[in-house]
């Protein structure tokens, strides 16, 4: 009979969040306070992984968290992970879009999927870098892993925002609101007034279209107005908190309805691209995509958001991913 405690027999899963940043650093306390996992801490920069890693388990005894991290320059100590979190790369600027990030991001993804799934070649991945539907192609790429495998974190994110953005209009919750963004993650995504409700209510029956159509558009620059106000950097708590729920649902399979970019192969008339849509997503990744009915507005949004995404794909691939390993994976 095996006098262990249960607690000491339990498997504990364990993230990598590549970027020690403030999103990486801020998902790394959010996986420890909520007891999901073990967590790894990897980045470039000697020194900062470890401080913050020592930092918060200094803070483990005080908050009772079972749960250890530790912080590495080394993707050997990343082995065996169940989920790899990719937050690394250059963030934005003022007056810059996500996609003046493409190229540099792009040499700091491939490279950092090569010797991620080196060591946990079983893991599923969730890319975080930006332009994120374009770096989340070139992980899968760079991969050779199964698309359902490789997710983009962005729809959560958006689609909380509008959330938030309706809350404050209408006085109430954002807890009371249900809200849902689609397409990419750029000034082309695609809010869905005619998907949101609050306790219910039809969002289209609460507010008039000038004041919907101005939410739509504030959602859109929702990440450049923080990037504005911030000046040195941009979001980081709703990011990691957006990331957490992709995990989450991933390492406790719970099959849960996400918004996130998938690879799609004619969903929604849309192939070949990553683009954010409604998923089921549990322990093996995106386990579907769901279709909803779209307007033609909706979905002729849907295919330009797309069409941008591709054109910044072929860009990256022509000058980052070898023809040989291009030809093995589309």
């Amino acid at each position: 009979m095996n006098n262990l405690p249960e607690t000491a027999l339990r498997y504990v899963p364990k993230v990598t969040v590549i970027g020690a940043g403030n999103v990486g650093s801020s998902l790394a306390k959010r996986l420890l306070d909520t007891h999901l996992a073990n967590v790894v801490l990897l980045d470039v920069v000697a020194g900062r992984p470890q401080g913050i890693a020592l930092d918060l388990t200094e803070a483990s005894g005080l908050e009772m968290r079972p749960q250890q991290i530790i912080g590495t320059n080394h993707y050997g100590d990343t082995a065996d992970s169940d989920v790899v979190v990719v937050t690394a790369g250059k963030p934005r600027q003022p007056g810059m879009s996500r996609d003046d990030l493409m190229q540099v991001n792009g040499q700091i993804v491939v490279e950092t999927i090569k010797q991620a799934i080196a060591y946990s070649p079983q893991a599923k991945f969730v890319i975080v870098t930006n332009p994120l539907d374009v770096m989340t192609y070139l992980a899968w790429q760079t991969s050779g892993l199964p698309a359902e495998q490789v997710i983009g974190m962005a729809g959560i994110l958006d689609s909380a925002r509008f959330r938030t953005f309706i809350a404050m209009e209408l006085n109430v919750p954002p807890e009371d609101v249900s809200a849902l963004v689609l397409g990419g993650h750029g000034d082309l995504m695609v809010p869905l007034p005619n998907y949101a409700s609050v306790n219910g209510i039809p969002l289209t029956e609460l507010l008039n279209a000038p004041t919907l159509d101005r939410l739509v558009e504030r959602t859109r620059n929702g990440g450049a107005e923080i990037v504005n106000l911030l000046k040195t950097g941009g979001a980081y708590y709703a990011p990691a908190a957006s990331i957490y729920w992709m995990v989450e649902a991933i390492l406790m399979n719970r099959h849960r309805i996400l918004p996130a970019a998938t690879y799609l192969t004619g969903q929604y008339g849309l192939h070949d691209v990553y683009i954010g849509v409604p998923c089921r997503i549990g322990q093996q990744g995106v386990e579907s995509v769901l279709e909803l009915t779209l307007s033609s507005e909706q979905q002729a949004a849907l295919a330009q958001s797309a069409a941008a995404i591709q054109a910044n794909i072929r860009k990256i691939t022509q000058t980052l991913i070898e023809p040989a390993q291009l030809a093995m994976t589309v």
